[in-house]
């Protein structure tokens, strides 16, 4: 019954297949629960510790001498906390902040009103960057570079050039698809850091202490149950966290124990590596239509049913990096592991002798 319940509200919700529970990429639900689970200082902000570290030293020296800190680009997949660490990074430079979206900024004047609104030292936050319009971002190059505006209005003899200064700012950039960016925008960014996915131990921590803000009884089996299953990313954790708040409270007196957990994300059908049911299906797909590979990119897309840009940008990289699957030129196999995974027998083109990746 619970079940079905999830499965209507997904219908219901309009959330696209890329949305599912295990993606990354924010949704309706996330916008309205994330802004209380976010960490405001950057010593509760849990993992990346070398971009924190290099963070606090930029920070610091821009202090010391009374001026903004440089520009910073964050890259990375979704869900690890980029817009996070702009806050942050707003909240200990005791600066204002001012976010907006790539795809939100659609002519040069509104980029030019963007600039002309910002103050000695805030931070303007653009989220995926990379969908900046050229015509847009070429604004953007001498205000980085120079803190000044210089664009044309008009046309023939009625153009107009127009130069004004603005203050000295910070711009933080955040973009999922790195290699989208032009090169001359990303060389005015004076530091570039990369969000990795979260390790075990970090993914508990986060966890222990989204159900503290929550209030949410739940042991160290539980949550060792919901970090492993969340796919290195604090956002995919939050939302497994609510969904497991919710079957406990409802079918185990509102405590969230290991077995309680794993019934919980067994009913939403992710496994204990954090695959779904469309992941299953992928692999599946492979491994019975084209004996395991290599089989096109777009071959697949056409078995599955998805687009291949959503295959290539969403399914497949937490795929490979399981190391269930590979990219060759010939097109995508898949590995022992993958087969181990899924129960099924190894086709007789791999060496059985060979030893298991999980095997000591």
């Amino acid at each position: 019954m619970l079940k079905a319940v999830y499965t209507i509200i997904l219908l219901n919700t309009g959330i696209a297949m890329t949305d599912r529970i295990v993606s990354g990429n924010i949704n309706d639900e996330d916008s309205y629960s994330e802004g209380g689970l976010r960490p405001r200082k950057l010593s509760d902000y849990v993992g990346q510790d070398k971009v924190k570290d290099n963070l606090v030293i930029g920070m610091d020296a821009a202090k010391q001498r009374g001026e903004p800190l440089d520009h910073v680009l964050l890259y990375g997949p979704p869900g690890l906390g980029k817009t996070t660490l702009a806050s942050i990074i707003a909240a200990e430079m005791q600066s204002n902040i001012r976010i907006t979206a790539g795809p939100a900024v659609e002519r040069p004047g509104d980029m030019a009103s963007l600039l002309t609104q910002v103050k000695a030292g805030d931070v303007l936050f653009i989220d995926e960057i990379h969908r900046l319009g050229k015509v847009v971002e070429e604004i953007l190059y001498p205000a980085m570079e120079d803190f000044s505006l210089s664009w044309v209005m008009g046309k023939g003899l009625q153009a107009q050039s127009i130069n004004l200064k603005v203050e000295p700012f910070t711009l933080i950039g955040a973009t999922t698809r790195y290699s989208m960016l032009s090169a001359p925008l990303r060389d005015r960014f004076g530091t570039v850091y990369r969000l990795d996915y979260y390790d075990q131990s970090a993914m508990e921590s986060i966890v222990r202490r989204s159900a503290g803000i929550m209030t949410l009884e739940i042991d160290q089996g539980g949550i060792t149950e919901i970090a492993r299953r969340s796919r290195g990313t604090p956002r995919v954790a939050n939302r497994l966290l609510r969904r497991v708040r919710d079957f406990a409270q409802v079918r185990a007196d509102g405590r969230a124990t290991q077995e309680v957990s794993s019934q919980a994300l067994g009913l939403l059908e992710v496994d204990y590596l954090g695959l779904d049911e469309i992941d299953h299906r992928l692999l599946t797909t492979i491994a019975e239509k084209y004996d395991g590979g290599p089989v096109g990119i777009d071959t697949l897309a056409a078995s599955t049913g998805e687009e291949s840009d959503t295959l290539m940008d969403v399914y497949e990289p937490y795929l490979i990096q399981l190391g269930f699957l590979n990219r060759t030129p010939r097109g995508r196999t898949l590995t022992r592991a993958a087969y181990e995974h899924l129960g099924m027998s190894l086709p007789s083109k791999f060496n059985i002798t060979q030893p298991s990746m999980w095997e000591n």
